[in-house]
C-alpha cells in the first residue's frame, strides 16, 4: 500500500463550515459532534483529468447519509459543489486528487449525546490532497479474514457513510498484524460482506458474483463495476457468497474509490488460482480507466 506524503500536501487549504484555511489553522472545535461521538457522514471522491468523477453521486449519498442521521440545517448540493470548487481551484488540483468530504452534525453548545445540543449548524469539511491510489494496481494485494464482523441494519445500517468506523479499524489493525494489505469482514451470518475499505467481487466460469449490500455498503464503484459488466456482457450476481467460494474463485478483485480496482493474490493464504485463465478483472480495470478520462463534473477553473 502507498503511504509515501507527497510534499504539495504541506501547504494545502482545507474548508472548513464555510471559509477556507491554511493547514496549519485547520481546526474543528472540541465541542463539535465528530470529536465528541463520531457523529458525522462522509464521502471518497477523486479528480481525475480536470473533472470529479461521479461528482453528484457521492453529493447525494452524502445527503443520504446525513437525512438519514436526522441532520438538520443540512447544506445544499450547490454549497457543497461551490465549497469543494474553491478548495480545488485554492489548491491548484486538477488531476491525481482524493477529497475527503466530511459531513458533522456540527458543534454543540456543551459536552454531551444528545443531538439537541448543537444549535449551531452543520460542519461540512473538504479536504483535497495529491494522493494516488493506495493499492498495486499492477501486483495486486493479499488479504486476510478478519473475526470482526460487519454490521447488519439491525445494528448500524451499512448503507448510512458514516465516520464511526472502529469496526473496520479493529479489522485492519488484524490485517495489519498479518503483515496483509487489508481484512474481509464477514457479516453475522458468516457470509463475505466487504474487506475494512472497500468491495469485493470474484470471477468463477467467467462470471461475476458480488456480496449483496445487507451488511456492505453500496459503493459507488461497485455500482460502476456492475454497469461495465453489463457493457461487456459479462453476467454479474448479487447474492450470499462464502469463504469457501473466493478461495476458489478464478479471480477476485476489490473496488472503491481509495484503491480503484484491485486484483487479489490470495485470501488467508490460500492462493487465487485462475485455473480457466479468464481476464475479467483486466477488461472491467481497462473500461474503468477509459470511464476515468472522460466522465465527471468539469472543475471551471
Amino acid at each position: 500500500m502507498s503511504y509515501k506524503f507527497d510534499p504539495r500536501n504541506q501547504h494545502i487549504s482545507i474548508f472548513i463550515k464555510d471559509q477556507l484555511y491554511p493547514k496549519s489553522e485547520a481546526r474543528i472545535s472540541v465541542y463539535d459532534s465528530a470529536v465528541q461521538c463520531g457523529d458525522s457522514v462522509w464521502e471518497g471522491v477523486r479528480v481525475y483529468n480536470g473533472k470529479i468523477f461521479f461528482f453528484w453521486q457521492h453529493v447525494d449519498r452524502l445527503l443520504e447519509s446525513a437525512k438519514t442521521m436526522a441532520y438538520t440545517d443540512i447544506p445544499s448540493r450547490e454549497f457543497i459543489r461551490d465549497a469543494m470548487f474553491k478548495t480545488l481551484e485554492a489548491n491548484g488540483m486538477k488531476d491525481g486528487v482524493h477529497i475527503r468530504l466530511t459531513l458533522t452534525r456540527g458543534e454543540k453548545i456543551i459536552s454531551g449525546m444528545d443531538p439537541r445540543l448543537n444549535q449551531k449548524g452543520s460542519c461540512l469539511i473538504v479536504l483535497a490532497e495529491w494522493k494516488p491510489p493506495v493499492y498495486d494496481n499492477e501486483n495486486g494485494i493479499e488479504l486476510i479474514t478478519s473475526h470482526i464482523r460487519r454490521n447488519s441494519p439491525q445494528y448500524m445500517d451499512s448503507k448510512i457513510h458514516h465516520n464511526n468506523l472502529i469496526n473496520n479499524i479493529l479489522a485492519k489493525i488484524q490485517a495489519n498484524l498479518f503483515e496483509a494489505d487489508d481484512a474481509i469482514m464477514l457479516d453475522s451470518n458468516g457470509f463475505v460482506a466487504e474487506t475494512n475499505a472497500t468491495n469485493i467481487f470474484m470471477v468463477k466460469n467467467n462470471e461475476l458474483y458480488t456480496p449483496t449490500t445487507d451488511a456492505c455498503l453500496p459503493g459507488i464503484t461497485r455500482s460502476i463495476v456492475i454497469m461495465l459488466s453489463k457493457v461487456l456482457n459479462i453476467s454479474c450476481y448479487e447474492r450470499n457468497i462464502s469463504l469457501s467460494e473466493f478461495y476458489n474463485a478464478d479471480e477476485v478483485f476489490t473496488c472503491g474509490t481509495m484503491g480503484e480496482i484491485t486484483k487479489v493474490n490470495s485470501i488467508d493464504g490460500r492462493i487465487i488460482d485462475n485455473r480457466n485463465k479468464s481476464n475479467v478483472t483486466a477488461k472491467i480495470y481497462e473500461r474503468f480507466r477509459e470511464l476515468t478520462r472522460r466522465e465527471g463534473e468539469p472543475l471551471n477553473f
